[in-house]
């Protein structure tokens, strides 16, 4: 039972309040004339005030409520280390123990697991949401069981009892990790890119323990090679890549004896090798529509540095004009295919014919360029079909198709071969360009002699071959009408798209390789793509990085493309192997940020528990007692924490009454007017 004095005025307040500043004016003015009753006026006008404020006596029936304590236990993957769990169980067990021997109070248990993604330890979220379902006036307290080595502190609620925090772990832990501060997303073939790599110890490391490590670096799942580094330092580790796509780079450090763990003994790295810029020569024959196509594709790309030539004046043309008046660019063939050829990625000869230009040994020249691994494309027009066509040259010997001597010169319907649909310069084409494509109006008749056969013109005949010379490429299109598309002719048709993708595949892009094997990994979870030319199924085979090996079969999502899903078991790096090509993925991260500080520690939980007054104890040293402690006074000591009792309650009945009867009032006041004027009266 509880109760209290409340007031129900019968005029509003602030006619009330008017009246008490009339009744105080009244008697002071009585006061100031003198008058020996002035105070039993004021008693008078009291007693009326009183009465208008109809006082009453409210009486509460309550209910006590007990006190809640909240107990956050950090079950995350740092929590299982060495004998932390039987801390963790012995610590829940007192912790109840002492709860139940508090009188009116309760205990809530929370569990915190490990989260889906690499967040880390999310305890501070989790005390959140426990808190949100306790009534403030009810929380008498909230325990932390943890290592101290969370990642949202900035999360920290405002609580209005005691906040502690009870650690695992044992004063002489140590741990050893490797980490990699730097690392880019993307560098540059051939150029050297700078890693920045450290090996540190946590902890009471031992004293035997040396100043240096031994760290092993694997590249792309390769041999492995080993360096001796130093501890607790910054190194500079640089590397050169040597190949375009992903390159996976694995660092390692051997466990120590007597570490806590060896999930932070290893890193993964994967940068993505790009090409700096792609040089690009093309040598048009003379000029025609098709010519200014070529040069807006390789313009518009601002990774391409294009060298550009057009043959205007043939040395064959005698047309009388003074060479002093002349205002060419002398064509430096010396130059470009002889000292330079090896510096460009890609050779076009767009509608070129042998006019004496280029002598045979410059084309000779070109020849070797191509088998020691450049591209070479020839777009192909009625010259190639001529005695003056540059298959009659040295060229002839890596071009996939020989000409017939026959130039059709009639309209037909570029379309994708049936091998077309597989490889990737042509696969999807049509979806590039919806409805049919427009007409070319020309056609050299070629006879493959090997290569692939991607385009087919009129009747099926090869209008674009494509085909691996020694280390290189080389590429044939037997017309020179693609600028149709281009214009819109007919509808018009994925002209960009079709040249982008044959000059990418011929500077060796990756993602436009024929046989590739790749892979994409999200979370635990990778996709594999095994892309072939070949109809036959397809199936992967896996290493995991425990070394066990497994067959994932592949389903052909698409001509040419298979595709399959596997859930990785665990963290770590996995090898795909089919046939002759080779991957390697890392799923997760190698060093999760659960084990990037594995040392128990309060120092992150220091100023949230500060401001509650409580305590950070350390469960080795033995689970403390729990005590009640007053509001606002320190909630811990050496041994103990506090908890704040509460207080709280739920009002089940309320019972008003009256102070007394009006009536009482009104007798009261009529008597103390009546005092006061009898008193003047004798005076």
């Amino acid at each position: 039972m509880n109760g209290a004095v409340i007031f129900d005025p019968l005029l509003p307040w602030p006619l009330v309040w008017a009246l008490v500043v009339a009744a105080l004016a009244f008697t002071g003015f009585a006061l100031w004339r003198g008058l020996s009753g002035w105070w039993l006026r004021g008693l008078a006008a009291a007693a009326i005030l009183a009465a208008l404020a109809n006082p009453s006596l409210q009486t509460e029936d309550r209910n006590p409520l007990s006190d809640i304590v909240v107990l956050v236990v950090d079950e995350s993957a740092s929590q299982r280390l060495s004998d932390r769990p039987g801390q963790i169980a012995e610590a829940i067990a007192r912790v109840e123990a002492e709860i139940d021997a508090l009188d009116n109070t309760e205990l809530r248990i929370v569990r915190l697991g490990d989260g889906e993604s690499n967040e880390g330890t999310l305890l501070m979220t989790a005390l959140s949401e426990a808190l949100a379902e306790v009534p403030r006036a009810r929380l008498a307290g909230a325990i932390l069981l943890t290592d101290g080595q969370l990642h949202d502190i900035e999360r920290a609620p405002a609580l209005p009892a005691p906040l502690h925090a009870l650690l695992t772990g044992q004063q002489d832990d140590w741990d050893r990790r490797l980490l990699i501060r730097n690392a880019p997303a993307f560098a540059i073939l051939g150029e050297e890119v700078t890693l920045t790599l450290r090996v540190e110890d946590q902890g009471a490391v031992p004293a035997e323990m040396g100043a240096t490590t031994q760290v092993t670096v694997a590249i792309d799942g390769g041999e492995p090679q080993s360096y001796r580094v130093p501890l607790n330092e910054d190194l500079e580790v640089p590397v050169i890549l040597d190949h375009a796509g992903r390159n996976v780079i694995q660092f390692s450090v051997a466990e120590e004896a007597g570490e806590l763990t060896d999930r932070n003994n290893a890193a993964v790295v994967q940068i993505n090798g790009v090409r700096d810029r792609l040089r690009v020569l093309l040598v048009s024959g003379e000029p025609h529509p098709g010519e200014r196509t070529w040069r807006n594709l390789l313009k518009s790309d601002s990774s391409v540095d294009l060298v550009h030539f057009t043959i205007l004046r043939p040395p064959d043309k005698h047309d009388g004009v003074p060479v002093t008046e002349l205002s060419l660019i002398a064509f430096p063939t010396r130059e470009l295919f002889l000292d330079k050829v090896d510096e460009f990625d890609l050779i076009i000869f767009d509608r070129y014919k042998r006019r004496g230009i280029l002598p045979m040994i410059y084309l000779d020249n070109v020849r070797e360029y191509v088998e020691e691994g450049g591209a070479v494309l020839i777009a192909a027009g009625p010259d190639f079909a001529s005695a003056d066509s540059i298959y009659r040259s040295p060229l002839s010997e890596i071009l996939p198709a020989e000409p017939t001597a026959r130039v059709i010169e009639e309209g037909f319907l570029p379309n994708v071969s049936d091998l077309g649909r597989r490889h990737p310069v042509t696969e999807g084409l049509k979806a590039e360009h919806g409805g049919d494509w427009g007409r070319w109006f020309r056609l050299i008749d070629l006879e493959a002699t090997g290569g692939q056969v991607v385009m087919e013109g009129r009747d099926q005949r090869p209008l674009l071959v494509l085909d691996r010379v020694g280390e290189g490429r080389v590429a044939l299109m037997a017309s020179d009408h693609a600028w149709l598309w281009n214009r819109g002719f007919e509808g018009g048709g994925p002209q960009l798209e079709l040249l982008r993708r044959l000059a990418h595949w011929m500077m060796k892009e990756p993602e436009l390789e024929e046989e590739a094997l790749t892979a994409e990994a999200e979370g635990q979870t990778m996709t594999i793509t095994r892309r072939s030319l070949a109809e036959e199924g397809r199936s992967v085979e896996i290493t995991r990085p425990d070394g066990e090996t497994e067959t994932v079969e592949l389903q052909e999502t698409s001509p040419g493309r298979f595709q399959a899903t596997y859930e990785g078991p665990e963290i770590g790096l996995y090898r795909l192997v089919d046939e002759d090509l080779d991957n390697v993925i890392a799923l997760g991260p190698s060093a999760p940020r659960e084990f990037e500080e594995t040392i128990a520690s309060g120092a992150k939980l220091q100023e949230a528990v500060d401001a509650t007054r409580g305590g950070i104890l350390a469960l080795n040293e033995g689970a403390p007692d729990i005590r009640t402690v007053r509001e606002g006074r320190l909630a811990a000591g050496r041994g103990w924490i506090g908890m704040t009792p509460r207080e709280a309650y739920l009002t089940a009945d309320v019972t008003i009454t009256p102070l007394a009867p009006a009536w009482a009032f009104l007798l009261l006041a009529a008597g103390l007017s009546i005092g006061a004027w009898l008193r003047e009266g004798r005076r």
